[in-house]
């Protein structure tokens, strides 16, 4: 009896270890393959705030909220699915998937760039406001402006599991949808927590500084006031260069599988040559920062080159076919 005990005991040690073990797998999967989606997720962080623009301060965390959990929905129980069938079904679909959406990626940081030197074109981004009536009452405004929201986080979200996706080695079926899972949430629980920090940010700002007894409580609420805007601006850089530099890099390594690779391999031997240029303790550093610099220049010439497709043959055959103004 005894024996018998100790063998069940065994096996449930056992068992604890290879749970233990899986979910160390899962962990370190899910932040491996979130790091990949880093240009959607910055770009998914810069945007949102925009659709809180003209709400109280205090709908804006409930608001927040509200696209967090649109979010999660979207990335479990539409996007995540997609993927496994993918994944177990038509492998063969993610690499020119993922290639549609750096090209998407690249187009997107295109337009921000192309619009930044040329302000008098139209700004069509994927990101574009729906137009509000004046007269929608507060409550409907709030649902139409999160329900925008949503449709854009879609857009992203799709674009982000595929990369996570994408960055999971060969496992069974259990383990890829949980680490897809692990990683939507995380993501998910990162972007909408650093937009709820990033918005009320000023708020807290304007508290310090009214509030506040002492002189360096008062002057670092000054400086966030007047700090945000900028760190905005410099959200919405960041967020465009990350789009550039993951699209690029994203449409040049499909390339090179699909038996394309003199573009990707002159990049290569590009950075590779840049990084021995400079002393060995700088050797990666200026490799990875000549490779992501070539990306990103190879993704403003695409992105550029996919404008007028976007806006002149696509945009026009959505809104032929929904009967609605398309955002490109």
């Amino acid at each position: 009896m005894a024996g018998g005990l100790l063998a069940l005991l065994d096996d449930v040690a056992g068992i604890a270890k290879v749970a233990a073990a899986s979910i160390d797998d899962v962990a370190a999967g899910a932040a491996k393959a979130s790091a990949k989606a880093a240009g959607a997720v910055i770009d998914d962080a810069a945007v949102t705030p925009k659709y809180l623009h003209g709400f109280e301060a205090k709908r804006e965390l409930p608001i927040i909220w509200k696209i967090a959990k649109g979010s999660i929905r979207n990335k479990l129980l539409i996007l995540l699915p997609a993927a496994l069938l993918l994944a177990n079904f038509a492998p063969w679909a993610i690499s020119p998937l993922l290639m549609l959406g750096g090209a998407y990626l690249c187009f997107e940081g295109a337009e921000k760039v192309v619009h930044a030197f040329v302000p008098h074109v139209p700004h069509e981004t994927g990101h574009a406001e729906e137009a509000f009536g004046e007269a929608d009452d507060p409550a409907h405004l709030e649902e139409k402006k999160a329900a925008g929201a949503i449709k854009t986080d879609f857009i992203l979200s799709a674009e982000i599991m595929t990369i996570i996706l994408s960055g999971i080695p060969e496992s069974n079926f259990w383990l890829e949808a949980s680490t897809l899972a692990v990683a939507g949430v995380g993501i998910t629980v990162a972007v909408y927590g650093s937009v709820a920090l990033i918005v009320k940010m000023d708020d807290l700002g304007l508290a310090m500084y009214a509030g506040g007894r002492l002189s360096l409580t008062r002057t670092l609420g000054r400086w966030l006031v007047r700090g945000m805007p900028y760190f905005m601006k410099l959200l919405t850089l960041v967020g465009t260069a990350a789009m550039l530099w993951v699209g690029g890099s994203i449409v040049i390594h499909g390339l090179e599988e699909l038996g394309f690779g003199w573009l990707g391999h002159h990049i290569h031997d590009i950075a590779y040559a840049a990084g021995h240029v400079v002393p060995a303790a700088y050797e990666g550093f200026v490799e990875w920062t000549t490779k992501a610099a070539l990306d990103g220049v190879f993704g403003v010439l695409l992105g550029t080159a996919l404008i007028p497709v976007a806006t002149k043959v696509i945009g026009p055959l959505v809104q032929a076919v929904s009967g609605k103004k398309s955002a490109h």
